[in-house]
């Protein structure tokens, strides 16, 4: 009788990873969830090929368990980046899943509640920049952190251009209930929307909606109103083209003409929305109130069409190229409006920051000057970044 010896069982074979957050084509705060398979004793995270995270899973993790979730925090880049998790077993063995790409925010701009209330010395210093220009503006900046901020004519009614299009955004991600598949129509119109501003394609997007660029407009208000932002109206298509604190005031200081038709906004409607968009980004505010669909997902989605902008030398004209700031915006221009809106993120945090201009001759590089320093200035203040070498505004508001 021959006896064989025992042979040692074979430990089941790892599963790959699962990733639940961030997803592809998302902003994300550095954290990365999921659920890994039984016998995974210790999971590493990989940003762009780097390792960010070695945690062992033994304590409080059970491994026999046929799927156990994991939330891990790691710093990115403020650019797109590919993020790796990988599993390992105690025997070495491994099983990795990847995602990308995804823009990475700062940690300290994750969004809290705030209590809003005037920043005097800054609100001194927007009230300076605004009165050289030569013509009605208004700003509206507050720092997403503490809640303190400056307005400036910040609900007097302006042209929108094309700063409305972030209401078709919406709108679409509401209505379509799932981020618009890579390489579709869809996706391709959105993305043109936003990141070159094209008009044909947010018409072509109104038609989507709404069967004519009239109905898809009445859409985007109807959304627009049923947040709030009453001082804001979409009507047709695009030209193709073309607390015990003191709260931060919110006036008309001086109205621009208007047409009671038409598209317009103001610096505080544009600023709110951006508001939405950012707390939308973790599962809060009104946003993800709205009928239909509109998820944390479509938020970090719509943020990170909106960091691919190609619209430089407006708010992130002195302050873009600054290290981990990163300015995610919509302008919008016609020949005596020019305006830009947007959140700016920076290691220690984020701001939203609005400038709405209007030149009886035309808006042109004044409104672009205008921005950039008001954006600058909110970053100093806020930050306390040492920002490039004052030179008089206005000397540089003529230029």
């Amino acid at each position: 009788m021959i006896i064989l010896p025992l042979l040692a069982e074979e430990p089941p074979a790892l599963v790959r990873p699962v990733i639940t957050a961030p997803r592809p084509r998302e902003t994300s705060f550095g954290v990365v969830a999921g659920r890994v398979g039984s016998g995974t004793a210790r999971l590493v995270i990989q940003v762009n090929g780097v390792t960010q995270a070695d945690v062992p899973l033994t304590i409080g993790f059970r491994t026999d368990a046929p799927a156990a979730p994991f939330r891990i925090r790691v710093a990115l880049p403020p650019r797109d980046s590919t993020i790796k998790v990988i599993a390992y077993d105690s025997a070495g063995n491994s099983a990795a899943r990847t995602v990308g790409p995804v823009f990475g925010l700062p940690r300290a701009g994750t969004p809290v509640p705030l209590q809003s209330a005037e920043d005097p010395v800054l609100a001194r210093r927007i009230r300076e920049l605004v009165q050289s220009y030569p013509g009605p503006a208004s700003v509206f900046v507050q720092d997403l952190r503490s809640g303190r901020g400056a307005a400036w004519n910040a609900r007097a009614r302006h042209q929108a251009a094309s700063t409305l299009k972030l209401g078709i955004a919406v709108e679409v991600l509401r209505v379509l209930r799932a981020k618009p598949k890579p390489r579709t129509r869809l996706a391709n119109l959105f993305h043109n929307m936003l990141v070159y501003s094209s008009n044909r394609a947010a018409n072509e997007l109104e038609v989507w909606l709404g069967g004519s660029t009239y109905a898809g407009a009445a859409r985007v208000t109807a959304t627009l109103r049923a947040l709030h932002l009453d001082d804001s109206n979409m009507y047709g298509g695009y030209i193709l083209g073309t607390g015990s604190t003191r709260p931060i005031p919110l006036r008309v200081e001086s109205q621009p003409p208007y047409f009671t038709f038409g598209k317009y906004t103001t610096a505080w409607d544009l600023a709110r929305l951006h508001r939405f968009f950012h707390r939308a980004t973790v599962g809060r505010g009104p946003l993800l109130d709205l009928p239909g669909h509109f998820t944390a997902s479509d938020a970090r989605y719509l943020l990170y069409t909106l960091a691919h902008a190609r619209d430089p030398g407006k708010l992130d004209r002195y302050i873009g190229a600054q290290p981990g700031v990163s300015v995610l915006h919509k302008a919008g221009w016609i020949i005596h409006a020019r305006h830009d809106s947007g959140l700016v993120f920076w290691p220690g945090g984020a701001f939203v920051v609005t400038v709405m201009t209007w030149n009886w001759n035309e808006a042109g590089s004044s409104s672009d000057i205008l921005a950039g320093r008001v954006a600058e200035a909110a970053l100093r203040r806020f930050s306390g970044v040492s920002a490039r070498p004052a030179v008089p505004h206005r000397q540089l508001l003529r230029s």
